[in-house]
């Protein structure tokens, strides 16, 4: 019998890289979530550039000046939702609601005063595009004294769980996190440290483009081991889960405090962050799901071929699978993840996994902000 809260959904999200704002127009029943249309929506580079900024903390806001940016976000955010709707062909008063994680600039999710900070006002979202938001997903968990992320794990689980051993549904964003699935519905994951994110910083720096694409730059350079050994000593690499991070904490300040990055050459650097990525990815797969038989990835990382090699060579002969493979595409995962979280929301369920987050117990993740 279908529910109440079935139908269209739409969800947006722009990561750690800030790429891009992926909008994802998901269709939900009583079987699988099915994927009507998905894209990546350019941000205006000025505006992308000063996220970063902001969010690497190379900027400071005053009150007004975060407030110019949450506004400035949410009307790229409705830019995103319109894009997929024409796409579509769906008008906007056939969508249930909008799942808007918005972007992160700043996550803190530990001390004495935890937080996770999110912009890109949903108001603003609801009235430019006539459609109810849900957004400020991640904070309720934090409050309950859980990280606030990874949230996507329990979407994974949802399409990805396994018929039989353990599967790890590994996530390349700026930022690396894998999930473990079983088949008896066992679900843990965590952030286990970069992956796009330190690599698009430095390709930036030293040759003008936002991401290295296919891997290339890293591909002209050698692997340094003693600036590899330092980047690898930083404590969160062996910090238990659960646990969360993001651009706040590995960005290039992070990088250059480190002596030994002004004595190799940019491209040597290049291939160095690279390994790290794959390596720390590796362990914590070995460490944490050591009985899975396969990886299945998704996130943009999956179209940068060495990187994928280089992951791959640290699986210890577990099969590494594109999500394409399983009929999700992998640059729209964590976009129908927070379609998903709306989906739950408007059916009153709870959207954490306290075993992923730490939090104390399952909580309704999201604020709803009506349409006009």
């Amino acid at each position: 019998m279908a529910q109440a809260s079935d139908g269209l959904y739409l969800g947006l999200i722009s990561g750690t890289s800030a790429d891009g704002i992926d909008a994802a127009l998901v269709r939900f029943t009583d079987t699988r979530p099915a994927l009507v249309a998905g894209l990546t929506h350019a941000w205006d580079e000025p505006l992308r550039q000063r996220i970063l900024a902001v969010a690497q903390d190379e900027e400071r806001l005053d009150l007004d000046g975060y407030g110019h940016l949450d506004v400035a976000v949410a009307r790229a955010f409705a830019d995103a939702a319109h894009a997929v709707l024409a796409k579509a062909g769906v008008k906007a008063a056939e969508v249930r609601a909008i799942g808007s994680h918005g972007q992160t600039i700043r996550h803190r999710p530990d001390g004495e005063y935890p937080f996770t900070l999110q912009i890109g006002d949903p108001s603003v979202i609801a009235e430019r595009t006539r459609i109810d938001t849900i957004a400020d997903f991640r904070r309720a968990d934090v409050a309950a004294g859980g990280q606030g992320a990874p949230l996507v794990p329990a979407f994974h689980a949802t399409v990805l769980r396994p018929d039989k051993g353990a599967r790890v549904v590994l996530n390349l964003g700026g930022i690396a996190n894998v999930t473990r699935l079983t088949p008896d519905g066992q679900v843990t994951g965590f952030d286990t440290g970069p992956a796009n994110g330190l690599m698009d910083a430095w390709c930036l720096r030293h040759r003008g483009e936002a991401f290295d694409r296919d891997g290339l730059f890293a591909a002209t350079g050698t692997i340094d081991p003693d600036l590899l050994a330092e980047l690898l000593d930083d404590p969160y690499f062996v910090l238990p889960p659960p646990k969360s991070t993001g651009r706040e904490h590995f960005h290039l300040a992070w990088l250059d405090a480190h002596p030994r990055v002004a004595e190799v050459s940019p491209e040597d650097v290049q291939a160095t962050l690279m390994a790290l990525s794959a390596i720390s990815i590796g362990d914590a797969i070995r460490q944490h799901a050591g009985d899975a038989t396969d990886v299945v990835a998704c996130g943009g990382g999956v179209h940068n071929a060495v990187l994928m090699h280089a992951i791959e060579g640290r699986l210890e002969g577990r099969t590494l699978h594109v999500s394409s493979a399983f009929g999700i595409d992998p640059d729209q995962m964590e976009a129908m993840g927070f379609a998903w979280l709306a989906f739950r929301r408007l059916r009153g369920e709870p959207g954490n996994l306290p075993a992923v987050t730490g939090a104390r117990g399952p909580r309704l993740l999201g604020a709803l902000y009506a349409a006009p």
